[in-house]
């Protein structure tokens, strides 16, 4: 579905990635991993079409994305519909006057038949039915987190990116996100700090080093099992404990959302 060679990017004198390269096939779970300024965001903005790489090549489905194609031409409505993109903020994609309205915007945009029951069918699925005529602002984060996958889930895409999807949510909710992503039929990237909750957001991890370049690109118990690989990632750190009267030093692993 997606095959990205020799991705590099980076906003002036800041590198953000360097000569990526990974593919993704119909239908897999993959997490994406990496520490704070790898470059993790980044890369979800560039799958989606929102950012143009310094380098290198990005193919959705055997045709190469451009700007010019996402602007005119066969390619932009399809890839529009098939891939979104789940912000870690939703504040940044929340706009319509009601709840209603937000999850219906995709699908009148892209002219969608059924859009009532579209709206009903994924703000039950996602628990947001009581709130469908309140303004998305009087939500709470986790509530406004629901009412942004559910307004992308309401155009049925084939590829959905999540940016840190359980940052806003308490750990009841983080539980339902689990089950939830498990049980849709599409292919998933999503990126999250969180490495409790990793393994059960997809069986194959990318990670992304502090160098921007792809350290690992695998199975994802073998790499939190490496902590080689998780100290070069910088997803390791070590501090000092006591216990008692002595004091020693190991390696944890950041485990927080």
């Amino acid at each position: 579905m997606i095959r990205v060679e020799g991705l590099s990017h980076g906003f002036g004198e800041k590198t953000c990635l360097l000569e990526v390269n990974f593919r993704l096939s119909v239908g897999e779970k993959v997490v994406l991993l990496g520490s704070n300024g790898s470059g993790k965001s980044t890369l979800l903005k560039i799958l989606d079409g929102l950012i143009t790489p310094v380098a290198g090549e990005v193919h959705y489905e055997g045709e190469r994305i451009t700007p010019g194609k996402l602007k005119h031409g066969p390619l932009r409505r399809r890839f529009r519909q098939e891939v979104a993109l789940l912000f870690q903020n939703p504040d940044v994609m929340l706009f319509n006057p009601t709840v209603y309205d937000e999850i219906a915007f995709g699908p009148r945009q892209m002219e969608l038949a059924g859009i009532d029951e579209r709206v009903a069918h994924w703000a039950e699925l996602v628990g947001v039915t009581p709130f469908l005529r309140r303004p998305p602002f009087t939500l709470s984060g986790g509530e406004k987190q629901k009412v942004a996958l559910a307004a992308l889930l309401a155009v049925e895409p084939k590829l959905l990116l999540l940016d840190e999807p359980a940052a806003a949510l308490d750990p009841r909710s983080s539980g339902w996100l689990v089950d939830f992503l498990a049980d849709l039929p599409i292919t998933l990237l999503t990126t999250t700090h969180n490495l409790g909750l990793a393994p059960e957001l997809g069986s194959r991890a990318l990670v992304l080093g502090e160098d921007h370049r792809l350290l690992h690109d695998g199975p994802i118990e073998p790499f939190l099992g490496d902590t080689d690989k998780l100290v070069a990632a910088n997803l390791a750190h070590a501090h000092r404990h006591k216990h008692g009267g002595m004091e020693h030093r190991h390696w944890h692993t950041h485990d927080w959302a």
